[in-house]
């Protein structure tokens, strides 16, 4: 079969490492009713999952690595397609995927890697995620992974409050043909039973983060007051005994989630 180089404008990066591969496909099957994969690209991971003989999907926008996947998984369990721009609640519902709990596995492409994530935590049918982030991206969601130089915002506090969240396991450049520029990492994550904010409000909760964290070195309080009534945010950060001179980057996730709540209905 005619080897596929990676394409550059897709920033794709095969993944070689074989520590890291057996270290993502590990992790959840056992928990699992069925798999889908994100960007298999040449079936590096692919391979490896369809050993678990779990109910499986892979979907790949680049539509050279077809053929390649078909060596793994049966054609009809591939979708050539943008993953940013397919409902995945519709593609679990056609290929009868949901039915338990879903285990999604990505080596997200660094240049979309935020947006897909989000859209994943929107899908209830997907319990279980392991992902591969950027370094520098990966670090903001989870608490293990600290430094005095890390702050509060929106992709910690929708990532916290609707999965828990663990470092897998840091990834080289040299573990990747042809080596990105940064060093990476590998985060799992499960799907909270009782999210503080409902999965029903994710959108508005997202909303208000954007807000929140527009200009995050800004005191909260100014912050806020761009969007929502002066008197209803005094009233609010006063109720929560927070300091209006704050910035919103020094919050903590309950304060966050607090002032959501607060802003919403009053609490």
């Amino acid at each position: 079969m005619k080897r596929v180089h990676a394409n550059k404008r897709l920033g794709q990066h095969f993944l070689h490492d074989q520590k890291v591969i057996d270290e993502i496909c590990k992790q959840r099957y056992q928990d699992a009713s069925a798999i889908i994969e994100v960007g298999p690209g040449p079936g590096v991971l692919t391979k490896h999952l369809a050993n678990h003989q779990l109910p499986m999907h892979v979907i790949e926008k680049d539509k050279r690595f077809f053929e390649h996947l078909s060596d793994f998984i049966d054609p009809k369990q591939i979708t050539i397609d943008d993953c940013l721009k397919i409902s995945l609640p519709e593609l679990i519902n056609k290929h009868d995927l949901g039915r338990g709990k879903i285990w999604l596995i990505s080596n997200l492409p660094y240049n979309v890697g935020v947006p897909l994530t989000i859209s994943f935590m929107k899908v209830v049918e997907i319990q279980y995620m392991t992902l591969m982030f950027q370094k520098e991206v990966g670090e903001k969601i989870t608490p293990q992974v600290t430094s005095k130089n890390r702050f509060m915002g929106s992709l910690y506090a929708l990532s916290q409050n609707y999965f828990e969240c663990q470092k897998i396991i840091d990834v080289s450049k040299a573990s990747f043909v042809p080596p990105p520029k940064v060093e990476s990492i590998v985060l799992g994550f499960k799907r909270r039973v009782d999210p503080v904010i409902p999965l029903e409000e994710f959108g508005q909760f997202e909303q208000f983060l954007r807000n929140l964290f527009s200009s995050k070195r800004k005191q909260v309080k100014t912050v806020l007051c761009a969007f929502y009534s002066s008197t209803q945010v005094l009233s609010n950060l006063q109720k929560q005994g927070i300091d209006p001179k704050l910035r919103a980057e020094t919050l903590s996730l309950a304060q966050v989630q607090k002032l959501y709540r607060g802003i919403k209905y009053g609490d």
